[in-house]
């Protein structure tokens, strides 16, 4: 399999998640612009190793070699487009692609090297607005996530039973998160970042370790968002989950927009393109056997 395609999931059989509401309601103003934004990693001591000779002289000159070797990685290259309130938007694209990178910068975690970012309302990168604490009871988590995303004590109250129910730990609430499964504390994560209705909403595969039900109640979790004006932005090498959660797609490659618009058209696209890498890592292991 070629190197670009490992790890691409289609993961989630199509069964398991809900039809698309295509009665979307109209969209609203621009909620999110990005214009020609690139980011720009600095990765220090990347120079190739050198061969040859004996391992220490190897060693001693791989030492001398990565010494001050910075190398520049473009990770994003000027992407452009426009959210709407009311829109949910699927990105899409290999390992590599930059596609967590873009939600990043959008939500203000990563400076951009050149170009601009405008949000109108406060984004919420899920994960991060409502980071978990392992050493911490999950019933804490909740109280300190929903204070996070600014909450009142009382508000949190009012929701707790709802958060717990929604993220299907049950009594393990009360239990520290060091004590939980990757997907109960993904879920968890979800429930606690969608307790308030934000501005914008990004999701960089958090549902990926949830079952049939949660992915459920995470889609219409998520129509509640974008009903009430909100703009939802979803990672995901699902293209199932993409098409089932998702009203646009803009397809990511090697950091640039390849190709933007309605999820269906989009992901048939990128489908297509998945299938010929996959059908070219085969030819080219044919021809070396």
């Amino acid at each position: 399999m070629s190197k670009a395609t490992e790890d691409i999931d289609f993961e989630t059989d199509p069964e398991d998640l809900p039809e698309r509401d295509d009665s979307t309601a109209e969209l609203g103003a621009p909620s999110v612009v990005v214009h020609d934004l690139h980011v720009t990693y600095r990765v220090f001591g990347s120079k190739r190793q050198p061969v040859g000779g004996s391992r220490l002289k190897r060693l001693v000159a791989k030492g001398s070699a990565y010494a001050g070797a910075v190398t520049e990685v473009r990770a994003v290259r000027g992407v452009s487009f426009v959210a709407h309130h009311g829109e949910s938007i699927g990105i899409i694209g290999t390992n590599g692609s930059g596609k967590s990178t873009l939600l990043r910068a959008v939500a203000g975690l990563h400076p951009p090297t050149q170009g601009s970012v405008y949000i109108s309302g406060v984004p919420s990168l899920l994960g991060v607005n409502a980071a978990l604490v392992k050493q911490l009871s999950g019933e804490r988590n909740i109280i300190i996530g929903g204070l996070a995303l600014g909450l009142s004590r009382e508000e949190i109250e009012e929701r707790f039973d709802d958060i717990v129910d929604f993220a299907g730990i049950g009594d393990a609430v009360q239990l520290p998160m060091s004590a939980y499964s990757s997907g109960m504390a993904a879920r968890l994560r979800f429930a606690i970042s969608t307790a308030a209705v934000p501005d914008v909403l990004m999701i960089d595969e958090a549902l990926a370790t949830g079952d049939a039900a949660f992915r459920k109640r995470s889609k219409a979790r998520i129509e509640e968002i974008r009903h009430a004006a909100g703009t939802v932005f979803f990672v995901s090498h699902s293209l199932a989950s993409v098409r089932a959660m998702c009203t646009r797609a803009i397809w990511l490659d090697q950091g640039v927009i390849r190709a933007d618009g309605p999820v269906d058209e989009i992901a048939d696209m990128y489908a297509q393109y998945v299938k010929e890498l996959h059908s070219a890592g085969k030819d080219d292991r044919d021809a070396a056997q």
